[in-house]
């Protein structure tokens, strides 16, 4: 990717959250979803206009300030530019963070779609699929309902699920 000015739709950005994955995190929240799940604790963020547009810069320099391991929520972090996701992706690692993403995307959906490679290879923890008001618990970690699964990536480019 190159240096040409890049935008993300960005609602807004904690520095300092405990609920979006372990320990103190940023949680970067994208604006658009089309998953609309029944339920949703975010519904606001379903508008793909919505939020405003962010250089990828501002984001990088406000995960910079607070230090915390990132986590990429919304709406759906994958409705926005890919290859802006991407290069914002690659830039936090370089800065030495774990980057966990929430999508309602399956990660078997994205594993099938050649358009996610960059991606699935960007971040370090998945927290997949729809969230399911009938299947809602308040005794998963991490998760509002029991369909969505938690994967991590390997070394090798493996997933595998984590806090069953």
């Amino acid at each position: 990717m190159t240096n040409e000015t890049q935008y993300l739709r960005v609602i807004k950005i904690f520095g300092g959250t405990t609920v979006d994955g372990p320990g103190l995190r940023t949680s970067v929240y994208f604006a658009g979803c089309k998953h609309h799940c029944k339920g949703c604790h975010n519904p606001e963020s379903w508008d793909v206009n919505g939020g405003s547009l962010m250089l990828v810069d501002d984001i990088v320099n406000e995960i910079e300030y607070y230090k915390f391991n990132v986590t990429l929520s919304g709406g759906d972090p994958l409705y926005q530019d890919l290859d802006v996701l991407s290069n914002l992706c690659d830039r936090i690692r370089g800065l030495g963070l774990n980057i966990w993403l929430y999508t309602g995307f399956t990660i078997e959906d994205l594993q099938r779609d050649k358009k996610y490679d960059k991606i699935l290879s960007s971040v370090d923890v998945i927290v997949d699929g729809p969230f399911i008001l009938g299947r809602k618990s308040n005794d998963i970690i991490f998760r509002g309902s029991t369909n969505q699964k938690i994967f991590k990536r390997d070394k090798d480019n493996k997933w595998s699920e984590i806090y069953t």
